[in-house]
């Protein structure tokens, strides 16, 4: 295994059953808050639109309040979907992050669109430039010199820029533009991204050598029995989900009355001592050096427990045999 392997944070605000989107982003800086003093490593959150359950909608926002509320964990989107935005917004709003928190800012990058079309259509209008160009000229404005940068904070204030997806596609673009790839497990389990991105890979300045973060989805409690009791309602709303009935996060009681659900594939449950050897062999398969983990559990008590319970005495963000 890795000695170096870390543990980072996804976090999609989850809005659950009864709650609201403001109670949501302020448990995620709450979260973000114990993630800092655990020692995670970063703290990524994803861009989704017109999806009643997520309340992560404008990362470059909540990542301003976390990382002006944390001391040393790296903030970040995970991602800014591209396709949404003109490239020179993003290098404006993530150069101003990081002229604000140098250091410790990241720029995930994904092609999808994060939500219905009928949504992210508002954000689009009628841009159709392919997303590799878009990729292209976002890293040109963060190298354009101060006296003719059109986006000004961004000289001399680029974030870590990662590329993340499930498919060869944008893994293998990612190796070729000599960027980190981090290869989304939580959404395809079996995706062969990984490998595909060092196949590809082509060092450059801001990457030299190949890395790979894998994403994860995780549920850890004090026994698998408690642990899988908590995954129940996450085993409901991907259930629904796939009935075309979606749901917000219920209570494990309203999840364990309903009956039970085939567990999601991909999602690691149990004690620390059960999920912590699956997640290294996943490390060791995909040559992960981080591990990104999201974890969707209905009471925030719960949910921060998780996070404790998954790092354990590691102060350093670091899993180690």
């Amino acid at each position: 295994m890795n000695p170096e392997l870390r543990l980072s944070v996804l976090d999609t605000a989850p809005i659950t059953h009864g709650s609201s989107a403001g109670t949501a982003l302020r448990e995620s800086v709450e979260l973000a808050r114990l993630a800092d003093d655990l020692g995670y490593h970063r703290y990524w959150l994803p861009e989704h639109h017109g999806m009643s359950g997520v309340a992560s909608a404008a990362p470059a926002v909540v990542g301003a309040r976390i990382a002006s509320v944390t001391r040393r964990i790296r903030v970040g989107a995970g991602g800014v979907m591209l396709p949404n935005h003109p490239p020179i917004v993003v290098a404006e709003q993530c150069g101003t992050l990081e002229a604000l928190h140098p250091g410790r800012i990241d720029l995930g990058l994904g092609r999808a669109l994060g939500g219905p079309r009928s949504v992210t259509d508002r954000l689009r209008g009628e841009r159709t430039t392919p997303f590799e160009a878009q990729v292209r000229e976002l890293l040109e404005l963060f190298d354009a010199e101060d006296g003719r940068a059109p986006a000004v904070p961004a000289a001399g204030n680029r974030p870590e820029i990662w590329l993340l997806g499930s498919g060869d596609h944008t893994a293998e673009m990612a190796g070729r533009l000599g960027l980190p790839f981090a290869a989304a497990h939580h959404l395809a389990p079996l995706n062969t991204a990984a490998a595909t991105y060092r196949q590809a890979f082509v060092p450059s300045v801001l990457c030299p050598a190949p890395r790979v973060a894998v994403s994860v989805a995780a549920i850890v409690a004090e026994s698998d029995e408690r642990a899988h009791w908590l995954a129940g309602p996450l085993r409901m709303k991907v259930a629904r989900r796939r009935e075309g009935r979606p749901i917000r996060l219920m209570s494990p009681e309203i999840a364990a009355a309903q009956g039970p659900d085939t567990e999601p594939d991909g999602v690691f449950v149990g004690a620390a001592d059960t999920v912590l050897p699956q997640l290294r062999a996943l490390a060791e398969q995909t040559g992960a050096g981080e591990l990104i983990v999201k974890t969707d559990i209905y009471d925030p008590a719960d949910r921060r427990r998780s996070y404790e319970l998954l790092i354990g005495g590691h102060a350093d963000g670091r899993l180690v045999p």
